[in-house]
Order: structure tokens, then C-alpha cells, then sequence
């Protein structure tokens, strides 16, 4: 039997990184490696999933803490748009997916974990990237660590302009 290593999951599995605020929110002192964030603007932020699906999972989230789409302003629905339009296009540049699922979930019932402050998915895929591991296995393979993502991605959000 061959093993498969993920140690970086046990922190969820035992909730022991779970944070006592919204991941989404800015917090005072915050540190934004640590929190995967690789932009964080005036009305829009854009972080990593430090529990993807699949590896360069993104989140998109305005700043503002709020439950819907129609709970932003014009402003803030634009430039959530913008920023998850321009994630996609350094996603391309760097990852080069093959496709994409981009979704949010509206509601707990809808699968949203964090209900209460609406964000985007956007989650790479590429061909024969699912196979017979999550079926069987209940697992999914990551083929590499979120801080090595992390570090090809942070440039290139670094460039991103802030309004849109």
C-alpha cells in the first residue's frame, strides 16, 4: 500500500487553527503570509484556501463583513468582479489551468462554511486532475504545498491594481 502525505490537514481536522474571527476580515497586527492573503485592497481582498479543494484555490471577498451580493454597493460588487476577473487571468499566467469552477455559496444550506461574509471560489482544474482517489479513497491529492503557491502567486497580485 503506498502512503499519502498531507500533514498540513490535521490542523483542520483537529480545529486546532481555526481562528476566533472572520477569515475574511481584516485583523488588527495581521499578517498576511500567514493568512495566505496575496492582495488586500480598499474594497476587495484575495486569499488562498489554506484547506483547497485543489491546489491555487482562491477565496475573493469584499473587505466589508456582509452575507449577499446585494448587501455591496455598486462599488464594492464592480470591484469584487474586477479582482476575481483579474485572479483568473493570473491563475492562467502562472498555474495554467485548463478550466476553472468560479461559484459562491449563498446560505449554509448552499455549502457556504462561512456564511456570513460572502466570497468567491475560484478553483483551478485540470484535465485528469480527479481520479479514482477521492471516490475510493475519500482523499484528495495536492500535489504541492499551499506556501509554495503562495509564493509563485504573490507577485503577481503585488501588480494588481486597487479600483479595479
Amino acid at each position: 500500500m503506498k502512503q499519502l502525505w498531507a500533514p498540513w490537514r490535521m490542523e483542520y481536522i483537529l480545529g486546532e487553527d481555526k481562528p476566533a474571527g472572520c477569515i475574511f476580515c481584516p485583523w488588527p497586527q495581521e499578517d498576511l503570509q500567514a493568512r495566505l492573503i496575496l492582495f488586500s485592497g480598499r474594497l476587495t481582498r484575495v486569499m488562498m484556501n489554506k484547506f483547497p479543494y485543489i491546489n491555487g484555490h482562491l477565496l475573493v471577498s469584499p473587505l466589508r463583513h456582509v452575507p449577499g451580493l446585494s448587501d455591496l454597493s455598486q462599488e464594492e460588487l464592480l470591484d469584487l468582479m474586477l479582482k476575481v476577473r483579474q485572479s483568473l487571468e493570473i491563475m492562467k499566467k502562472v498555474m495554467n489551468p485548463d478550466g476553472f469552477n468560479v461559484g459562491l455559496n449563498l446560505g449554509a444550506v448552499a455549502g457556504a462554511g462561512v456564511e456570513a461574509h460572502v466570497h468567491f471560489h475560484i478553483v483551478p482544474r485540470w484535465l485528469g486532475d480527479t481520479n479514482f482517489v477521492p471516490v475510493f479513497a475519500d482523499v484528495r491529492v495536492i500535489p504541492e504545498h499551499f506556501q509554495a503557491t503562495y509564493q509563485k502567486l504573490l507577485p503577481h497580485f503585488r501588480e494588481m491594481a486597487d479600483g479595479g
